[in-house]
């Protein structure tokens, strides 16, 4: 079943936002349908927020996946219907068999969708145990101060983002941790940070400072491990992570392990 809408344009918008949430809606209280699938992310989804039916969800759950400004679905799950959902690639793009294998374990199977990242690099050692939460860390910084805002106190933070300059990844980091957001968040796993510009270098002869610079320095400021580079955002392979359910970070392993959402 596809919405009504989906290929509909209206501005920088799939389509208005009356016609984008009586597709969702009408998804979310349709007994046949037995999972939400974003066709691609959108800002559009922030405008919609408030009057998504979240009741129906609650009372019947279903996974809702996607990512990036998915994001702010996401959050609108956890925080009014209290139910897992997935981070996870969007309807739309091809999938690899690393990622489908990921997608199958986390949506389908209930077992371990993560794993081992082999290319994730060690930002601040250690081991967490947490509820997933995050998603798009622009996504995030846009909901912070807003009642959709995740609640990431004892949480393993996930992150990922594109086409950002260092500077404003940083300040996004920084206004979280302003408005206590991060004050006691267990572990953060940063993914990928796509087409991300680097910083200039200093006139004065300093290197450069680097993702790995702003992420260390949050991390020891917060004495909790991070991990970046795992397979998580606008890339063609990405795990799938059930926000929501719990799990464990070893930051000196380069593992993320999801436990059974049994546990949730």
């Amino acid at each position: 079943m596809v919405g009504a809408h989906v290929l509909d344009r209206y501005s920088y918008f799939a389509a208005p936002d009356a016609e984008r949430l009586h597709d969702l809606n009408a998804a979310l209280r349709d007994e046949r349908v037995d999972a939400i699938w974003c066709i691609r992310g959108g800002y559009g989804m922030m405008r919609i927020l408030d009057a998504i039916d979240f009741d129906a969800l609650r009372s019947r759950p279903r996974p809702v996946m996607g990512y990036s400004d998915v994001t702010a679905l996401h959050a609108g799950v956890n925080r009014r219907a209290g139910t897992i959902s997935y981070h996870s690639p969007v309807a739309r793009e091809e999938i690899t068999p690393f990622t489908r294998d990921s997608f199958t374990r986390a949506v389908i199977e209930d077992v371990d969708s993560c794993g081992v990242a082999t290319d994730a690099r060690v930002i601040r050692g250690g081991v967490a145990h947490g509820r997933l939460a995050g998603g798009n860390l622009s996504l995030l910084a846009a909901l912070a101060g807003t009642p959709y805002m995740p609640e990431l106190d004892g949480a393993i933070l996930v992150l990922e983002d594109v086409n950002e300059a260092l500077y404003r990844v940083d300040r996004m980091l920084t206004q979280l941790h302003l408005a206590g957001a991060l004050r006691n968040v267990a572990g953060i796993a940063f993914g990928e940070c796509t087409n991300c510009t680097a910083d200039e270098s200093p006139d004065d002869g300093r290197e450069a400072r680097t993702l790995d610079d702003v992420l260390r320095e949050f991390a020891d400021a917060l004495h909790i491990p991070c991990i970046t580079n795992i397979p998580l955002g606008h890339i063609d392979e990405h795990w799938t992570i059930p926000l929501g359910a719990l799990a464990t970070l070893d930051a000196d392993a380069l593992t993320l392990t999801v436990h059974p959402h049994g546990d949730r």
